[in-house]
């Protein structure tokens, strides 16, 4: 009976006391949202739409200091009857393709031949090697809606493009912090 009335007189006790909690963790500030609307990528596509390839930055943003995020615009024209160009690895920048029209053959991983450091620093990917073309690498067919991660040091080179031309979204993951601030397109 004793028993039963300290466990009692225990139960009252903690429903009239408040239970001690730990304070709740401060929240980081929050970030401001950057918009890239399609206008912006639509004006970025017609301005170079006579090159045959064109890279273009549309935003690097810091992302609380601490590393930095970068959004560019990517057209490939046709490549039947003309070079195809080179292949390239990034060593700082992890690259993620959208594609958004268009189809061809991209190539990852496997060795750069003739590999050569490109000269200075480079705006869009950070430090990178170049090479004349991909050996032994993992070859694949892309087109709308796929999307490829490539880590940095990964060799990549698209070796045809099949339609009129491929066109992707290239989001720059840049944990070092080594490609310049963007705040608009060009």
């Amino acid at each position: 009976m004793m028993r039963l009335m300290a466990l009692g007189f225990v139960l009252a006790l903690a429903s009239v006391t408040p239970a001690k909690t730990a304070p709740a963790p401060r929240q980081a500030p929050s970030g401001v949202a950057v918009d890239i609307p399609n206008s912006a990528i639509d004006t970025a596509l017609e301005k170079t739409a006579s090159q045959a390839v064109s890279d273009q930055q549309l935003r690097v943003v810091s992302i609380n200091g601490q590393y930095n995020v970068g959004v560019g615009i990517v057209h490939r024209a046709r490549t039947a009857g003309r070079e195809i160009g080179g292949s390239a690895e990034h060593s700082q920048i992890t690259e993620i393709y959208h594609i958004i029209s268009g189809n061809g053959t991209l190539v990852t991983g496997g060795t750069l031949e003739n590999a050569k450091a490109r000269k200075g620093p480079n705006a869009l990917t950070g430090p990178s090697i170049d090479g004349s073309r991909i050996r032994n690498g993992h070859m694949r067919d892309v087109g709308p809606g796929d999307v490829i991660i490539i880590p940095p040091n990964t060799p990549h080179q698209f070796t045809e493009v099949t339609s009129g031309e491929i066109v992707y979204l290239v989001v720059r993951v840049d944990p070092r912090r080594v490609l310049p601030i963007v705040s608009g397109a060009k």
